[in-house]
């Protein structure tokens, strides 16, 4: 767990940003890269913008594989719509990202293992794939013999984040109704995210 801690603060710090606004982030007391040279920024070209965008959305999401991210832009620019808007509902349809904004799980991270374990339930069946794409009036459900868990009950208890408009959560009942896939717009990130840049960078 610690070095989950670790590698999320050290994150924010490498993209200069608090990605999952995170009270004790240290970016905001040092607002720098780490390493010894972590202080010196470099003025970006459009491909490292595009690169720093494509990478932030990775690590928001839990540190996505590239090839499974490929896959999602991929998805993203065969439906039909605003290839950006598509890849946000992809990401955002994970069930380790839905089990982490429903705070079943303290980090998005912890979620994958969560899920990992199979101490969740999607339409009351075991769901052991974080990568599992969740459809809109799915249930999401923490299994009965997992509500007791220290770290579901500090997790659920935890003030630090909001529900998303877009899942009904019952908190009593440690489950949650995911209402709508959701637009940029309605996606409470605490940090700038740019997926029309990540799309451009995939097209180039």
């Amino acid at each position: 767990m610690k070095s989950i801690v670790n590698a999320k603060k050290k994150n924010s710090r490498r993209y200069g940003q608090n990605l999952w606004g995170d009270a004790n982030s240290p970016i905001l007391k040092r607002n720098y890269a780490p390493g010894q040279h972590g202080q010196r920024r470099k003025k970006t070209t459009d491909y490292g913008e595009q690169l720093y965008a494509k990478q932030r959305l990775k690590v928001y999401y839990g540190n996505i594989s590239e090839k499974q991210f490929h896959k999602y832009y991929e998805e993203a620019i065969r439906r039909r719509g605003d290839a950006a808007e598509n890849l946000i509902g992809l990401l955002e349809s994970r069930l380790d990202n839905l089990v982490y904004k429903a705070k079943f799980a303290s980090t998005v991270f912890a979620a994958r293992q969560f899920v990992n374990h199979g101490h969740i339930t999607v339409n009351g069946k075991k769901v052991n794939i974080p990568s599992y794409i969740v459809k809109a009036g799915d249930v999401i459900e923490v299994r009965e013999k997992s509500k007791q868990l220290a770290v579901v009950l500090s997790a659920v208890q935890s003030q630090s984040r909001d529900f998303p408009s877009y899942l009904e959560v019952d908190a009593a009942k440690l489950s949650a109704k995911y209402s709508f896939v959701p637009k940029f717009d309605d996606v409470p990130y605490a940090a700038q995210m740019e997926p029309n840049l990540v799309i451009e960078f995939y097209s180039r």
